[in-house]
């Protein structure tokens, strides 16, 4: 599954536009995780893997980076860059981009495997495993994206 074989596709729907005429920045995050839910999808996590398996995947942290403004009904389209993982967590990298290849936003993520029936990390279960290791060797030979690491601060 290489990167752009990955791809969420949304819109800016109207209840999302504030009052500056284009998206708010909640709902770049919202994107961002309904992005998350169809990647856990895509590496074998659907509605009833997870149910079966009784896995799932949280998000731990997220860091935003907002570059282009989106306005009422443009078209979005979201990828993911597999930067690191271990046995039950995932360091990636989500770009959102208009029609035109525009970054619009970006969101690095870590994100945590969980046990549903036990309430607590666990590893990945065998099929997402063979999964995330074919993504990994997809994206190896990825750069690393400009925003991937950074922190907030006045530079002085």
């Amino acid at each position: 599954m290489p990167e752009q074989a990955f791809n969420y596709t949304d819109y800016v729907r109207e209840e999302w536009v504030d009052y500056n005429g284009h998206m708010n920045d909640a709902a770049y995050a919202a994107v961002f995780s309904y992005a998350v839910d169809s990647f856990m999808d895509a590496v074998g996590l659907d509605e009833e893997s997870r149910h079966s398996l009784s896995y799932t995947i949280f998000t731990l942290e997220t860091h935003l980076c907002y570059l282009k403004e989106a306005h009422k009904n443009e078209p979005l389209h979201v990828s993911v860059q597999l930067l690191d993982d271990d046995a039950k967590r995932l360091h990636v990298f989500f770009t959102m981009k208009n029609e035109a290849g525009e970054q619009l936003a970006t969101s690095e993520q870590m994100l945590m495997g969980m046990n549903t029936s036990e309430g607590r990390p666990a590893p990945f279960p065998e099929s997402v495993s063979q999964h995330i290791q074919e993504l990994r060797q997809e994206h190896e030979h990825l750069e690393t994206p400009n925003q991937v690491g950074r922190k907030i601060g006045i530079r002085r």
